[in-house]
């Protein structure tokens, strides 16, 4: 099993509602649930301080690799706190690492990742991650 890193190894931090759809039948957040707020944590950190352009811009991401590990349940009406942290920088792609914790706790509920290959929006050919991307990443780099 996975070790939980500690809340410090974070540099970004998002709040994040849970809803009445996230519960599966067993009373908490299903897994498939939990790749959604990671989703999330990354996309607006990139899209509100890397300056990604989702909708016009020339290079998107791909996610080309994803896990996720389970510590403990999160279940509706919880809040989550997300933690980001970027693990590896490399000339076009990107490892974010995640975690989610209930607020106040000191241990990760999930902690996840996933890695982006940045492509030219039209050839789906890798592209040098964008100097204003690569800034805001470096910034978090772990």
């Amino acid at each position: 099993m996975t070790e939980t890193r500690p809340r410090a190894a974070y540099g970004r931090w998002r709040d994040l509602p849970t809803r009445w759809a996230d519960n599966d039948i067993y009373g908490h957040i299903n897994n498939a649930a939990y790749y959604g707020f990671f989703d999330t944590i990354v996309n607006c950190f990139l899209i509100e301080e890397a300056g990604l352009d989702i909708h016009t811009g020339a290079v998107i991401g791909l996610v080309v690799e994803t896990g996720c590990n389970y510590f403990a349940p999160l279940a509706y009406p919880d809040r989550i706190e997300g933690g980001l942290r970027i693990a590896k920088i490399g000339r076009s792609s990107v490892r974010y690492e995640i975690a989610l914790f209930k607020p106040g706790e000191a241990e990760a509920a999930a902690q996840g990742h996933f890695v982006h290959v940045y492509v030219d929006r039209e050839t789906r050919r890798p592209l040098p991650l964008p100097d204003a991307m690569r800034a805001a990443l470096e910034a978090v780099h772990a």
